[in-house]
C-alpha cells in the first residue's frame, strides 16, 4: 500500500513539473468565478422553464471522477454548494488545451468556463470553453466506492472525511444552522450576546476537574472554565437582565460516545424567571430550532423515533430512582452514605471512597434513569447536595428547583431556580470545599471569592439554563457518538 502511494505521489509530482515547464502556475492566486455550482445549476433551472439559452458561467471546484472517451473527456466538478459534469471538447478547446488534461487528477481543483445545457440523458453539464488549474493535489483522495472506513483516520483527517462522505459534510451544515437559530430564538427574545474568560483563577460553575495552566506573566496558575455560569451571572447582577453566551467548555475527564474533553455549550440567564419559565423556553426553542433546520419534529436515534413535539414529559427525579432502582434518596435510611454506598453495590453499581453521598445517588440516577429517558423527558428537583448553585425548594431544603432535561437517554440541558442568597452560596461553597478536603473528590464545586463579592451587592431572582450543542446535534442528526458531531475531536497523540 506504502509503494503504491508513494508510485501515485511521483506521478502526481511528475505532472507538476510538466505543468510549470509550460510557463503555468499550478497555484494561482484566484480564478473569477461567477457563480456556486448550485447557483449555477438553480439559474440554468430557471431559464430552461422560460425556454432560453443556457447561461455562460465561470464555476470552480475539486475534481471527484474523471472519464476520458477519447476526443471528450467528463468531469465531476464539486464545490462547497453542490455537484456538476463538465464536459471537454477535442475540438472546441483545441488539440494543445486538450493534451493539458492529462496532467490533471481526481483531487485536483479546477476552473471551468462555458454554457450550462442538459444531456440526452437529462443531466446537467457545462459545456467548457476554457479550463485552468487551480491548485495541484498531490496526494490520493480515498477510493470513491470506500471512503474512509478507518473510523480513527476519519477523526484525525477531518478534512478527507468530508471531502469523501457527504452524511460527515451535511452534519456540521446542520451544526452550523442550529448555532444560528439558537442565536435567532434568544436574540428574538430580547436576550444579549455575552463573551466571558476562558482563563480563571477559580474553576468554578460545575462539578467537573479542570485543566490548569500557567501564566508566567501573572506568576499565577490559571484554570480553563468548565462552565460559563458565574461569569454570566455577574453580568445579571449589574443589571443585564437577560444574557447568553455560546462557548467552548473544557473538562479534564474521560472521554466517551457522549464526552469530550471540550465542547459547546449554551449558557442564557433570565432575570425575574424560575426554572419553570426556563423549562418552557427550551421546550419551544428546541422544537422552533428543529423545525427551522431539519423541517421536522420527528427525529431517528437508533431504533427509537424520537418525537419532539410539546408538550414534554415531566417527572421527578425522586420517583424515577425509587420506581427503578428502589432508592428514595429523602428516606431517612438512604441518607447516610454507607448505607447508600453498600445499597448500590448490591445493584451492581460500583463506588468508590473518594465519592461523596451527592455522586452515589448521581451514579445511581446515570446507571438506571438515564438510559430510559428517550424521549423528550424534564427531570424536576435534585438534592441540595448535588445542585449548590441552585435555589431550594419552598418548604424542603433538601431539594432544589433543577431540571435535566433528557432526550434519547442522554443529558441535553440542565437548568436552575439559580440561588441568590449570598449568605446561603458561601454555607455551600464552603461545605463543597470541606467535603474535598476530606474525600479528595476534585469534582465538587469551588469557592469563588470574587463571585460571592459580586453577589452581594444583590443578584434578582433569576433563571438559568445550559444546553450541550454537540448533543443536541446528535439528535438531530442520528448520530450514537459525540466525535461525529465536532470536526476535531480529541485524541490522544499517534506516536509514529
Amino acid at each position: 500500500m506504502a509503494d503504491r502511494k508513494e508510485a501515485i505521489t511521483g506521478q502526481r509530482l511528475e505532472k507538476l513539473n510538466n505543468i510549470r515547464s509550460r510557463n503555468i502556475d499550478p497555484y494561482p492566486h484566484r480564478f473569477p468565478r461567477t457563480h456556486t455550482i448550485q447557483a449555477a445549476i438553480a439559474l440554468f433551472q430557471q431559464q430552461e422553464e422560460s425556454h432560453a439559452e443556457g447561461p455562460k458561467i465561470s464555476l470552480a471546484g475539486r475534481i471527484m471522477a474523471q472519464r476520458s472517451m477519447g476526443k471528450a473527456t467528463f468531469i465531476d466538478l464539486r464545490d462547497g454548494s453542490g455537484k456538476i459534469q463538465v464536459y471537454l471538447r477535442r475540438d472546441t478547446i483545441g488539440d494543445e488545451k486538450y493534451q493539458y488534461l492529462h496532467d490533471f487528477d481526481i483531487g485536483d481543483f479546477m476552473g471551468v468556463s462555458g454554457k450550462v445545457f442538459r444531456t440526452k440523458s437529462g443531466e446537467i453539464t457545462v459545456q467548457v470553453s476554457d479550463f485552468t488549474m487551480l491548485s495541484k493535489s498531490l496526494l490520493p483522495l480515498p477510493e470513491k466506492w470506500h471512503g474512509l472506513t478507518d473510523v480513527e483516520k476519519r477523526y484525525r483527517q477531518r478534512y478527507l472525511d468530508l471531502i469523501s462522505n457527504e452524511e460527515a459534510r451535511n452534519i456540521f451544515i446542520v451544526r452550523s444552522r442550529l448555532i444560528a437559530a439558537i442565536r435567532r430564538f434568544l436574540d428574538g427574545r430580547g436576550f444579549i450576546e455575552a463573551e466571558t474568560p476562558v482563563l480563571l483563577p477559580v474553576a468554578a460553575g460545575a462539578m467537573a476537574r479542570p485543566f490548569s495552566t500557567y501564566h508566567n506573566e501573572l506568576e499565577q496558575t490559571l484554570y480553563l472554565r468548565i462552565a460559563l455560569e458565574l461569569y454570566l451571572k455577574r453580568l445579571i447582577i449589574g443589571g443585564l437582565d437577560k444574557v447568553y453566551e455560546i462557548g467552548r467548555i473544557f473538562r479534564n475527564e474521560g472521554l466517551s460516545i457522549k464526552h469530550n474533553p471540550e465542547f459547546t455549550m449554551l449558557e442564557s440567564y433570565e432575570a425575574y424567571a424560575d426554572y419553570n419559565d426556563v423549562m418552557a423556553m427550551v421546550e419551544h426553542m428546541v422544537c422552533s430550532i428543529a423545525q427551522e433546520v431539519a423541517g421536522t419534529l420527528e427525529f431517528h436515534s437508533g431504533e427509537n423515533v424520537i418525537k419532539l413535539t410539546p408538550p414534554w414529559k415531566r417527572v421527578y427525579l425522586r420517583d424515577e430512582l425509587n420506581n427503578r432502582c428502589g432508592v428514595d434518596f429523602l428516606n431517612q435510611k438512604y441518607r447516610d452514605l454507607a448505607t447508600l454506598r453498600e445499597k448500590a453495590k448490591a445493584l451492581g453499581v460500583e463506588t468508590d471512597d473518594a465519592m461523596s453521598w451527592g455522586r452515589v445517588v448521581d451514579k445511581l440516577f446515570s446507571t438506571f434513569v438515564e438510559p430510559a429517558l428517550i424521549q423528550p423527558t424534564f427531570v424536576l428537583d435534585y438534592p441540595v447536595e448535588i445542585s449548590p448553585l441552585a435555589k431550594a425548594k419552598p418548604g424542603d431544603p433538601r431539594l432544589v428547583e433543577r431540571f435535566e432535561c433528557f432526550i434519547g437517554g442522554m443529558e441535553v440541558a440542565n437548568a436552575f431556580t439559580e440561588l441568590n442568597d449570598p449568605i446561603e452560596q458561601r454555607k455551600r461553597f464552603e461545605e463543597q470545599e470541606r467535603m474535598r478536603a476530606m474525600m479528595g473528590d476534585e469534582e465538587v464545586e469551588r469557592l469563588d471569592e470574587d463571585f460571592l463579592t459580586a453577589m452581594e451587592y444583590g443578584m434578582p431572582p433569576t433563571g438559568g439554563l445550559g444546553i450541550g450543542i454537540d448533543r443536541l446535534v446528535m439528535i438531530l442528526t442520528n448520530q450514537q457518538s459525540i466525535r461525529e458531531v465536532i470536526l476535531f475531536p480529541q485524541l490522544k497523540t499517534k506516536q509514529e
